[in-house]
């Protein structure tokens, strides 16, 4: 006897209405305009994590002792900034109270302002404040705090102004590889910035790395200006094929202008919770290490900061790698061997987090510094699988709302950035070994408890809350094509 599967009844039907439709061929001379977004956003985000990881690298450089000899000849030790730990485990986290702020204004402002425009004015104005931090920091601490927190509001925006961008460029089969072509910049940023910007300090002194990173994020926003627009109708230099296949692919974009936002059906779905609470665990780890990497390198070893900013980039190097391969294996499990999008979602974010978990561990009894490199770069490197899961799973359940959810997960998300590095700073009073290992064990154990809920509670099909209304009428639910199973 025939069992109709209805709860992966809507997923097939629109893997089959993607299916259906082949993108077309395309050489250098006629680029998709949707792959040159994925580019233009992963510089985007490369430039919104050079501005947030360079005071990490920066703040090694400001509060560093240096040996001075004075003119009667004793020694002396100088600091420019004499922070304390816990001045400087605020200094670190204050990005994030202003961050977490505009999470869901982003997610709500994106369809009305234009997401393009506000993930550009993002970006750009938080440029423009980094060129300030010299003459800031010069002033004071609070200040230097102050500017921050502003730092954060400005770029809180970015990530919700991309998801919603992507629900009307991306098509559902192509969703994994955008997304993750956009996001791997985070990852490119951290490492470039963490090598380059120990270089700088070393040789042009701290200040330097606050003018190189404003100055290129700025570049990057004239760029931004020109080529990117707000769908695929708006594009006159959108190649017609390309233009029909997204329209087929997605349907007219709905007009979020008018959208009633269902807030207690998102409040209450497990499968958006799933998505918060997966994105709090990887950011947990991605933010303890982002913010006190180049720290704990230089706490446990001899290194100098130019080394010590090289060999903290190493992780990261190596998700950027993975996130890359994990959103077109993602895509090619969906298209090419039909696997069920929550079956990926789910391998790709719990095999990601119980590897990290494991490496984490490991590098908690690790003794010196190339086995600790090698631990952390394999666990944060298996992050990048994570992120072909729980990071695109917001335009699976919801796409004409994944601005919004995006907006509600990157603000729960946020908490990590704001209280890790502080619980860091208190933990690490002496810098010693067995102080650094509760850190790694902290992370380890949050790792576990968001495999556990993801994998109870997420999904990859759009939720009924989240149907067009056409799709919502009884009678053309009947007409949808149903899987059986014997």
């Amino acid at each position: 006897m025939a069992v109709v599967n209805i709860r992966d009844t809507r997923e097939s039907a629109a893997v089959s209405t993607s299916l259906a439709y082949s993108p077309p061929t395309w050489t250098w001379t006629s680029f998709p305009r949707r792959y040159l977004i994925a580019v233009m956003a992963f510089f985007g985000v490369f430039n919104i994590y050079s501005l947030r990881v360079n005071l990490s690298i920066a703040i090694v450089a400001m509060t560093e002792n240096r040996t001075t000899i004075h003119a009667n000849g004793t020694i002396g030790y100088d600091q420019d900034f004499p922070w304390s730990s816990k001045e400087q485990g605020l200094l670190l986290s204050s990005f994030f109270y202003g961050y977490i702020t505009t999470q869901l204004l982003g997610g709500w402002l994106a369809p009305k302002m234009g997401a393009g425009k506000l993930y550009g004015l993002g970006i750009l104005t938080t440029a423009i404040l980094t060129l300030l931090t010299p003459l800031i920091a010069n002033i004071g601490l609070a200040p230097l705090v102050a500017i921050r927190i502003l730092e954060g509001i400005f770029e809180g925006v970015t990530f919700p102004a991309m998801h919603a961008l992507w629900s009307r460029w991306a098509p559902p089969l192509e969703r994994s590889k955008l997304v993750t072509i956009a996001y791997s910049g985070s990852y490119f940023g951290t490492v470039v910035s963490m090598g380059v910007c120990g270089l700088l300090a070393e040789h042009l002194g701290w200040a330097s790395i606050f003018y190189v990173s404003g100055t290129f994020a700025l570049l990057w926003w004239v760029l931004w200006f020109v080529l990117v627009k707000e769908s695929p109708q708006e594009d006159r230099f959108i190649d017609r094929s390309e233009l029909d296949y997204i329209s087929n692919c997605l349907g007219v974009t709905a007009n979020q202008h008018t959208l009633n936002v269902p807030w207690k059906s998102i409040l209450t779905s497990l499968p958006v919770w799933a998505t918060v609470v997966a994105h709090f665990a990887e950011n947990w780890g991605f933010y303890t290490l982002l913010t006190q990497l180049p720290t704990f390198l230089s706490d446990t070893s001899d290194l100098k900061l130019d080394k010590t900013g090289f060999l903290a980039a190493i992780p990261y190097l190596a998700m950027a790698i993975v996130v890359q391969c994990g959103g077109q294996l993602a895509d090619w499990l969906r298209s090419r061997w039909r696997v069920e999008t929550t079956k990926v979602r789910k391998i790709f974010t719990c095999g990601a987090f119980v590897a990290q978990t494991i490496f984490m561990l490991a590098t908690a009894y690790t003794h010196a510094v190339t086995p600790a490199i090698i631990c952390l770069t394999v666990a944060v490197g298996f992050g990048g699988f994570a992120w072909s899961g729980f990071s695109v799973n917001h335009l699976d359940i919801a796409p004409q709302f994944a601005s919004l959810i995006m907006g509600l997960s990157n603000t729960v998300a946020t908490v990590p950035g704001i209280i890790s590095p502080m619980i860091t700073g208190y933990i690490v009073q002496n810098k010693t070994s067995s102080e650094w290992h509760i850190v790694f064990y902290i992370s380890a154990a949050i790792y576990m408890i968001g495999c556990a809920f993801y994998a109870f509670a997420a999904s990859g099909n759009r939720q009924t809350w989240a149907q067009p209304i056409e799709e919502n009428n009884p009678k053309t639910e009947n007409t949808v094509a149903l899987d059986t199973v014997n």
